[in-house]
């Protein structure tokens, strides 16, 4: 009987071995035949050694590319000045800011200007407050594990953003000089305010979805929205509603002081140029049908405000009109996967800075299309566009954004960037509708695809 027990258990134990090889498992043999294909060479052991004890981009510098690039460009925006976001995801603020910021320098023939990237953040914040409690009212008939519903309490805040809430809080907002609202420490390192502003919004977002009487509800919101305000003013200071301010020309002679609102202030210097309805985000997602419009549900800053909405076209066709700008002086709002083959101590984004293939041993072929469709490349940062270096042809031979790292990080606050990089990871530039073809307009005019709020490509920009 022990014999015939014993006998069963190993039948089971065949047949669960035999499970587990139909499920996916790695067997005996299939270890095996890994383990073979290791082949210990000098090289690959060599490669081992080095890695134990040093970083991988380190050890990946493409020696054959040290050489720094060269610095001139035959075409350049006037700017002047870089910004520090510090420890903060306000990347497009600053971006925004600092593309208004070189036309003001230009216009008025200032020595220097920097707008209050705080005065734009506290609204950011206050808005998107919103934003996320009227959406939780709007989503209450659905249960809460509708995936709309669980993206909202999931994603309740964040310091990141896009272009659309510059047009849109800046217009609303006005803008005000940046020692009018200047920075403080919280407004620099924006992620504990974040996570305590996240907490009370999931806590606010169940009481209104308990909330039964919709007359009451926004009053509630109300009260909800006043808790909120009463934070962000510990934290960031009180937004200014008038203030005075003195211009000075480049040689530091008084022009005039004047008081201002914030909206008078943008109205006396930038009246006619109004950001929601003057320029248009292109985007180069090879993932999507080129020549439509898209809009992303909820990807908004205000929520009554504008969602997202962008024209995807070729990348040959996103460089012409970026090159219509500079040429024309006038700085862009641009993002990037800013994380790939960025050589920081020289200030360069060249897919020649790092040879990990070399390293590692295998290739990574992917193209830019494959990488989308696998989370493995995204916009992540948000950059001014400045810069431009063309061949006797026309074309473009290499690219630079103002950063916002300050001026130690890059080349002088500056990256550089060859035109196979921007190719292969950028994304989105905004441009002036006056820089665009007639037809390409009129493109505009068709009725947005509508993406949904999780789309993997729209990650907020930090």
């Amino acid at each position: 009987m022990k014999r015939l027990i014993t006998l069963a258990v190993a039948v089971m134990a065949i047949g669960t071995a035999s499970a587990q090889q139909d499920k996916g498992g790695i067997t005996a043999e299939m270890m095996q035949q890994i383990r073979l294909g290791q082949t210990n060479s000098a090289a690959e052991r060599a490669a081992r050694n080095a890695m134990a004890s040093n970083p991988i981009a380190e050890l990946a510098t493409n020696a054959d590319n040290l050489a720094m690039i060269d610095t001139n460009f035959s075409h350049r925006v006037k700017t002047k000045g870089i910004t520090d976001q510090h420890q903060s995801g306000r990347c497009w603020i600053f971006t925004g800011l600092n593309v208004l910021r070189a036309k003001m320098i230009d216009e008025q023939n200032l020595a220097e200007m920097e707008f209050s990237q705080n005065y734009i953040f506290f609204y950011d914040q206050l808005e998107k407050c919103n934003l996320f409690l009227q959406a939780v009212i709007d989503t209450k008939s659905l249960p809460m594990e509708d995936r709309q519903v669980e993206w909202l309490f999931k994603n309740p805040l964040n310091d990141g953003g896009q272009f659309t809430g510059v047009s849109n809080l800046v217009m609303k907002y006005g803008v005000v000089p940046s020692e009018v609202m200047p920075e403080n420490y919280q407004s620099n390192n924006t992620g504990q305010v974040g996570n305590l502003l996240s907490l009370k919004l999931r806590e606010f977002g169940l009481k209104l979805r308990a909330q039964k009487d919709r007359r009451s509800t926004v009053a509630l919101k109300t009260e909800m929205l006043t808790e909120i305000y009463s934070m962000l003013v510990r934290a960031y200071g009180v937004p200014p509603t008038e203030f005075e301010w003195t211009r000075r020309d480049k040689d530091g002679n008084v022009v005039d002081t004047k008081t201002y609102t914030p909206q008078s202030f943008y109205a006396e210097y930038f009246g006619d140029l109004d950001l929601e309805e003057d320029f248009v985000m292109v985007m180069n997602d090879p993932t999507r049908e080129y020549y439509k419009v898209y809009e992303i549900e909820y990807d908004r800053h205000v929520y009554d405000g504008d969602n997202w909405v962008y024209l995807n076209l070729p990348i040959d066709e996103v460089k012409a009109l970026a090159i219509e700008s500079i040429k024309d002086n006038t700085a862009m709002y641009f993002s990037c996967d800013v994380g790939k083959f960025l050589l920081s101590k020289k200030g360069t984004l060249d897919v020649n800075n790092f040879d990990y293939a070399s390293l590692m041993g295998v290739e990574f072929p992917m193209n830019k299309e494959e990488r989308v469709r696998t989370f493995a490349s995204g916009s992540s940062h948000a950059m001014t566009l400045i810069a431009v270096d063309l061949d006797e042809q026309g074309n473009a031979k290499k690219w630079m954004v103002e950063n916002s790292w300050g001026p130690q990080a890059g080349w002088k606050g500056n990256l550089i960037m060859t035109d196979e990089w921007f190719e292969e990871y950028m994304f989105r530039v905004v441009v002036n509708k006056k820089y665009f073809p007639a037809e390409t307009l009129k493109l505009l005019e068709q009725k947005p695809i509508m993406l949904p709020s999780w789309d993997p490509m729209f990650a907020p920009e930090m």
